[in-house]
């Protein structure tokens, strides 16, 4: 056998072993992925759906077309382009269509939970954007408004990047919304951990709130296939025109059409089951968050209830920082990330958090009383320091329970 497939059937055995919870990945559906694997990946289709640079695409066109108004109906949105392989690309296409090379754009910052597509060494640095992060307040850990309205009057930048990549609760896009209407500013919300959590209705509408486009990725809470999406209300054709030109030809050529049927099936499968699933993730979050910080961790934002989205943060500082207990964990077959938290000053590679997601697992039928064995397993690791071969066997154990995914069509 070629060593390459040895490695991948070792792989695709070893993650059905693990415990999922990294808050940027999910899994689709079987009834998906049958339609993943298609023609369409051999195909090519540059342009709009009905206007395109190749042949050979009268049914692609349809399907597309399909999808996309699928997504403007939900959303009750007046534009959506389903065409970006990925969120980061997403961002890519509308930051240049909002800003120039030399423009000022506001975002989170690292600590406030933004993106590196956000900052100097993703998207906004390529593009030759200056950047400046939203005051936050480190002791009360949330946006300092006060200082964001000085900010936002000084700077008066061209657009500012929220939601992001660490996200536990809605921001407050209302209050930012009042003073960028002072400056022309527009508002971006990076949905793509939260994308589902938006769909089934169960977090904040960045719309409603003031909020001009949304960027996401299809595959984190929402269960669809890689990929990305860009959606905007009451945003006017030229501008329309000019995202669209950024994201073809500006970022990509063809946009991987195989992705396409699947990510439609999976926005039928959240209109049908969405409800549910969100809710569960959401109740997950909560379990988890609340065991670990009975185990003795210091969960992060317990004040307010630790979440209400399908992350988890926590500061694991004591127990010898993020890297080497993640590094532990994977040893014991439980699959989370390192990440910066707000304070971190250190080498990012080397922050004192761990940010945890339970979307994927609980897709797989795990509820509050697995979490609780989960923050069990965790603690056993981190903080009793046993043996990982020994934990691994029981997180095995307990994960070879649920394999079937839930919450889906077929």
């Amino acid at each position: 056998m070629e060593k390459i497939i040895e490695l991948l059937e070792e792989h695709n055995t070893w993650r059905k072993k693990c415990i999922n919870l990294i808050a940027s990945e999910n899994t689709m559906s079987p009834y998906c992925e049958k339609y993943y694997v298609s023609d369409l990946m051999h195909r090519y289709a540059e342009g709009l759906p009905f206007n395109r640079y190749y042949q050979g695409l009268k049914f692609v066109d349809q399907i597309e077309d399909l999808a996309q108004k699928a997504f403007m109906e939900h959303f009750d949105a007046d534009f959506v382009d389903i065409r970006p392989i990925s969120g980061t690309l997403a961002n890519f296409a509308v930051f240049s269509a909002l800003a120039d090379r030399g423009d000022t754009i506001m975002n989170l910052g690292i600590q406030g939970g933004s993106h590196v597509s956000h900052e100097q060494a993703g998207a906004v640095g390529v593009l030759g954007l200056k950047s400046y992060a939203l005051p936050f307040d480190e002791v009360n850990l949330k946006l300092d408004l006060l200082k964001i309205e000085e900010k936002i009057l000084e700077l008066k930048p061209k657009f500012i990047v929220m939601g992001g990549s660490v996200i536990t609760f809605p921001q407050p896009i209302r209050e930012i919304r009042k003073i960028c209407d002072q400056t022309g500013t527009k508002i971006i919300y990076d949905a793509a951990h939260v994308f589902g959590l938006i769909t089934a209705g169960k977090f904040q509408n960045p719309f409603e709130e003031g909020a001009d486009l949304i960027t996401a990725s299809t595959h984190k809470t929402f269960p669809g296939p890689q990929g990305g999406i860009i959606i905007g209300k009451n945003i006017n054709e030229k501008l329309q025109k000019r995202i669209q030109s950024k994201v073809f030809p500006g970022v990509l050529s063809n946009h991987h059409l195989h992705r396409i049927p699947p990510l439609y099936l999976a926005l039928r499968e959240m209109q049908e089951f969405g409800d549910e699933y969100t809710s569960q993730i959401i109740k997950n979050a909560k379990a988890l968050a609340t065991a670990l910080d009975k185990a003795g961790f210091d969960v992060l934002y317990k004040d307010r209830g630790f979440t209400e989205s399908h992350q988890v943060v926590v500061n694991v500082e004591k127990q010898g920082g993020g890297d080497p207990i993640a590094k532990k964990l994977e040893e014991a077959s439980i699959i989370l990330n390192k990440n910066i938290i707000p304070g971190d000053t250190d080498n990012p590679s080397k922050p004192k958090g761990l940010r945890i997601g339970v979307q994927e697992m609980t897709r797989y039928g795990m509820k509050e009383e697995e979490m609780q064995k989960i923050a069990d397993l965790i603690t056993a690791v981190a903080i009793e320091n046993k043996d990982t071969t020994e934990i691994r066997q029981t997180a095995e154990a307990l994960r070879n329970q649920f394999q079937k995914i839930s919450y889906c069509l077929g």
